[in-house]
């Protein structure tokens, strides 16, 4: 772990829930808890870790927390992985309690993407709704969501890909008729708004011509006007150091795209005699050319992980002006997932296992003092490998007393809540 000033003040923690079998949420950067605090997602799973195929099936809910953890189920699904669960997630934007996750399309009708939709499950009444397309991310809001393609990912980056039914479609390298959907919540209707032949066109580089492109990272402003994402491209999917980066945001109708940085770089690793088995699993997170886990601070500015004019810390974006600014230079040193709380003052992230103990530290910094926090280390097992690894991903509770991870630091992989509120108070 890089030696960087940080106080150690670690934090009550508790685990969420009892018994033999697995839980987890995925992404970092999802709601969790409900607007009470009380109901707490989750999914859950037989087995600790496996590699998917697209049959293994996890149960959707939530834990109560006002009543002993207990595990509520509302259904299963078979679209999930380690990295990003099934994208489960509260609608804040509805009356009362309604979740929507992805879910297999498996009553045979056609869609752009024919394997996968999603579920929207009230919770007050019971009832499920189906939508045509499998979400990536929904608007605060809840008037819309975006929507990729899963089947690229797994051919792309398939930690974060699901399987597909039968058999994995073929991937033209920048269609025109395939990029990011936008869908409406209350009617399913959706359009494609940006075509990853678009973006290929858009202030084009020769490294894009014989490249496979896609975009990931899609993270929506909170007052659901604007989201940003991360365009990918590469001529050699099965190695991470290939991949070519850029970092845009544009309006959720499809207009006004900016670009707000590119890493464009020559790439060594595409000689013929290069061998990518010498690279460790964690190697390409600290990649001086990534352009990594994107979230908006307040509706005009985005934090990332990713280099600018040569060096690479947490830069937080001005949308409007593109100007840019470190966090954390000397604090800050590797990446992470981070978001911040709703005051702007704490930035909450985490970081990858250490090269020797495999320990991984949950961080609270605070941007008006410039000072660090180590809130939490835990272990995670060296074999986990990628696909199957178990990121910290820490999230903030709605009043941003609490946050809350995924760990394996018991042998099991479970939930955990973290009380902040004498740091984060003080």
């Amino acid at each position: 772990m890089s030696n960087v000033s940080a106080i150690q003040h670690f934090c009550p923690i508790r685990r969420v829930g009892e018994g033999e079998l697995h839980h987890f949420f995925g992404y970092y950067n999802k709601n969790v808890w409900d607007r009470t605090g009380r109901y707490f997602l989750s999914n859950q799973v037989q087995m600790m870790t496996q590699n998917l195929t697209g049959k293994e099936v996890a149960k959707v809910g939530y834990f109560d927390l006002e009543d002993g953890d207990k595990y509520i189920p509302i259904g299963s699904t078979t679209t999930w992985n380690w990295q990003m669960g099934c994208q489960l997630q509260w609608l804040e934007g509805y009356k009362g309690h309604s979740i929507i996750y992805n879910t297999r399309n498996e009553d045979g009708e056609e869609t752009v993407y024919p394997d996968f939709c999603s579920t929207i499950y009230n919770v007050e009444t019971g009832i499920e709704k189906k939508l045509p397309l499998p979400i990536y991310v929904v608007a605060p809001n809840s008037e819309y969501a975006l929507s990729v393609d899963y089947s690229r990912f797994q051919e792309t980056h398939r930690t974060i890909g699901y399987n597909a039914t039968h058999q994995e479609p073929e991937l033209p390298l920048a269609p025109e008729n395939d990029g990011i959907w936008r869908m409406d919540i209350e009617t399913g209707c959706y359009k494609l708004i940006l075509s990853l032949k678009d973006l290929f066109n858009y202030r084009h580089v020769p490294s894009m011509d014989k490249a496979i492109h896609w975009v990931t990272h899609l993270e929506i402003c909170p007052n659901s006007s604007r989201f940003l994402f991360i365009h990918r491209w590469t001529e050699r999917v099965e190695d991470e150091f290939c991949f070519l980066h850029r970092l845009f945001t544009i309006n959720e109708d499809g207009s006004d795209l900016r670009l707000l940085e590119c890493t464009d770089h020559p790439i060594p690793q595409l000689a013929k005699d290069f061998d990518p088995d010498a690279l460790g699993t964690f190697d390409y997170e600290k990649s001086e050319y990534q352009i990594s886990h994107p979230v908006w601070k307040d509706d005009d500015t985005v934090i990332v992980w990713g280099p600018h004019k040569g060096n690479i810390h947490y830069h937080l974006y001005d949308d409007k002006t593109n100007q840019v600014k470190v966090i954390g230079k000397e604090q800050l040193t590797e990446n992470g997932h981070m978001t911040f709380s709703k005051d702007g003052r704490w930035l909450l992230s985490d970081t990858y296992p250490d090269d020797v103990t495999n320990e991984r530290f949950l961080i609270l910094y605070d941007v008006e003092n410039n000072q660090r926090y180590n809130i939490g280390s835990f272990y995670t097992p060296p074999d986990l490998g990628k696909h199957n690894r178990c990121d910290l991903h820490p999230r903030w509770s709605p009043d941003c007393q609490q946050v809350c991870i995924d760990s394996v630091h018991e042998g099991s992989r479970q939930r955990y809540i973290i009380d902040v509120s004498e740091l984060v108070n003080s």
